[in-house]
């Protein structure tokens, strides 16, 4: 007992022995430190390494096929903004389920591009004059952007296009945005839509609920 309290220092055995064990773990943390410290430094300096600046630092490059989708995307949908990591998914999931998609979204880009096609109309009715089955590839764009489903799955909810119509007057389902009994109140008025299709009638198909 004599030599423990001799090996803790002169003052340390008459403080009580909680005082005691909070000296030495205290001591003993100081340590952990130091020796962390001097081991990272000698790891980093063992290794060579050289600080990383931000400016060398390669950005990330962006999927060609993915920028002409959204580039499209604009187009058809008529909006100056669209979420880019939203555009990657649907790209990906209908690229996925149906492979060329990839070329039809490339001839789309290319087609916009030539003629300077500005409005979804144009868009639209140029498309299928060229080729008829670049239909169906704009189905599928406008479909992935307002339902949210690529390739039969769905990507994205909240964030589908066919809610922010008409977010003013009904919300999406499981989300409740208004207060209590919110939806005993009368919508707000819709005007009639007074656009025509650009694209030629296509069959109705009833999906399964």
């Amino acid at each position: 007992m004599t030599q423990e309290r001799r090996s803790l220092g002169a003052d340390s055995w008459r403080a009580s022995p909680n005082a005691i064990r909070l000296n030495q773990s205290t001591r003993l943390m100081r340590r952990d430190v130091l020796l962390s410290g001097i081991g990272a430094l000698a790891a980093w300096g063992g290794m060579g390494a050289t600080p990383v600046l931000a400016d060398t630092v390669p950005a990330p490059v962006q999927d060609p096929g993915v920028a002409r989708f959204m580039d499209v995307s604009h187009c058809l949908t008529d909006r100056t903004e669209l979420d880019p990591a939203v555009g990657a998914a649907l790209y990906a999931g209908m690229v996925q389920a149906t492979p060329e998609r990839a070329a039809q979204v490339a001839s789309l880009y290319e087609l916009k591009a030539t003629k300077r096609l500005i409005t979804a109309a144009e868009l639209a009715k140029a498309a299928e004059k060229a080729d008829k089955s670049l239909k169906d590839a704009i189905h599928d764009i406008m479909v992935g952007w307002y339902r949210g489903v690529a390739g039969g799955k769905v990507v994205v909810y909240r964030s589908a296009l066919m809610f922010d119509i008409t977010k003013d007057a009904i919300y999406p389902k499981t989300y409740a945005a208004g207060g209590p009994f919110y939806w005993t109140s009368k919508p707000p008025e819709v005007a009639r839509p007074t656009g025509l299709p650009a694209l030629s009638p296509s069959p109705f198909v009833v999906e399964p609920t």
